[in-house]
C-alpha cells in the first residue's frame, strides 16, 4: 500500500501571514513624572510669556495715541487706538527708497559673505592644506582684537569706498565667527566623499560647489539668518561711510534720524511737554515713545517674515556646526 501524503491545514494555507506589530507600551504616570511634567510646562509657559510680552506691548503702544501713551500703563492692547504713529513713519518721502536700499544691501551682503566665507572655510578644512592652522589663527585673532572706529574709517577712505555701495558689502566679505562654524562642520564631512569626486574628475571648485555646499545647507541657512539680521539692523555704517549720498541711505538710518528728531523736539519743549513732545510729519502728530514703538515694529517685520522659511534649519544647523569637529 502506498503511503498517502497528509496535508496539514498550515501547509495548505499558502497565503502570507500578516506581521503583527506589537503596540508600544504606555509609560506609567508616576508621581515624580507628573510633578516634573507640570513644573516643566509651567516654566516653559512663563518663559514664553516673558519673551512674547515685550513684543505685544511694543505693538500695542505703536497703535496707541501718542499723547495717551505718555501716561504709561499700556498692556497688551492699545488704550486709545490710533494710526498716527505709522502715518508719521510712512509719510517720510525717503522711506521707500531707503527700504529698497536696505533690501538690496542685505541680499548682497548675505550672498557675498556666504560665498567667500564658505569657500575659505572649505580650504581651511582640508588636511592637505599646510597653512590652514596659521591662517585660521589670524582670523581668530580678529574676533578678539579690533583696530577701532577711526582706523576702519581711514581704511575705507583710502580704498576710495566712501559714499559708494561697496562700503556696505566689501568689509563684510569674510566673517571670522561664521568661518569657524562652517569650517568645523566641513571637517566632519568624510574624506571619502571628496576623494570619490576627485576620482570622477571634479576639481576643487566643483567639489566645493556641487558636493560640499549642498551638505552644508542647514549650517549655511543659520549663517544667512545671522548675517541678514546684522545687515538689516545696521545703521552706523550708513552714518559713517554713506551719509553724503541720499540714495545710499538705508531704512534703519532714516528711522534713526526720525527718532532723533523726535527726541530733540521733545527736549527743546522742556518740562512735562518735553516727555510728550510732538513731531509733525505729513500733518500728523505723535510722541517719541509711541514713534519709537512704531519704528521698532516697522524695522522688525521683514526679518519676522523671513525667519519662518529658515526655522527648520536653525536648530540643526547651529548645533551641527558648533559641536561636531
Amino acid at each position: 500500500m502506498s503511503e498517502t501524503a497528509v496535508i496539514t491545514p498550515e501547509e495548505h494555507d499558502v497565503t502570507p501571514q500578516k506581521r503583527v506589530i506589537p503596540k508600544p507600551r504606555r509609560k506609567r504616570w508616576t508621581l515624580e513624572r507628573t510633578i516634573f511634567t507640570t513644573l516643566n510646562t509651567a516654566f516653559l509657559c512663563l518663559l514664553s510669556a516673558l519673551m512674547v510680552y515685550p513684543i505685544l506691548n511694543t505693538l500695542a503702544i505703536s497703535f496707541n495715541d501718542g499723547m495717551d501713551a505718555v501716561k504709561g500703563g499700556i498692556g497688551l492692547w492699545p488704550r486709545e487706538f490710533s494710526l498716527k504713529n505709522y502715518d508719521v513713519v510712512f509719510h517720510m518721502h525717503t522711506i521707500y527708497q531707503a527700504f529698497f536700499m536696505s533690501v538690496l544691501k542685505t541680499v548682497v551682503v548675505v550672498a557675498t559673505n556666504l560665498f567667500f566665507t564658505s569657500m575659505l572655510a572649505y580650504a581651511l578644512s582640508r588636511s592637505e592644506f599646510i597653512f590652514r592652522r596659521p591662517i585660521t589663527l589670524v582670523f581668530v585673532l580678529t574676533m578678539y582684537f579690533d583696530a577701532g572706529l577711526i582706523p576702519n574709517y581711514l581704511l575705507i577712505k583710502d580704498l576710495g569706498m566712501l559714499n559708494s555701495f561697496s562700503a556696505y558689502w566689501v568689509p563684510t566679505i569674510i566673517s571670522a565667527f561664521n568661518l569657524i562654524v562652517i569650517r568645523t562642520y566641513m571637517k566632519s564631512i568624510p574624506d571619502e566623499i571628496t576623494e570619490s569626486a576627485r576620482i570622477d574628475g571634479a576639481g576643487e571648485f566643483r567639489t566645493w560647489w556641487s558636493i560640499i555646499m549642498p551638505l552644508c545647507k542647514s549650517t549655511l541657512a543659520v549663517i544667512a539668518l545671522f548675517v541678514a539680521v546684522g545687515s538689516w539692523n545696521a545703521w552706523l555704517d550708513t552714518l559713517l561711510y554713506n551719509s553724503g549720498k541720499q540714495y545710499l541711505s538705508t531704512l534703519q538710518y532714516e528711522l534713526q534720524k526720525l527718532l532723533s528728531s523726535s527726541m530733540n523736539a521733545g527736549t527743546n519743549t522742556g518740562g512735562m511737554a518735553g516727555t510728550a513732545a510732538s513731531v509733525g510729519q505729513g500733518g500728523q502728530v505723535t510722541t517719541p515713545i509711541a514713534l519709537r514703538s512704531a519704528i521698532t515694529i516697522v524695522a522688525a517685520v521683514p526679518i519676522l517674515l523671513v525667519y519662518p522659511f529658515l526655522q527648520k534649519h536653525f536648530v540643526s544647523g547651529l548645533m551641527i556646526g558648533s559641536v561636531k569637529g
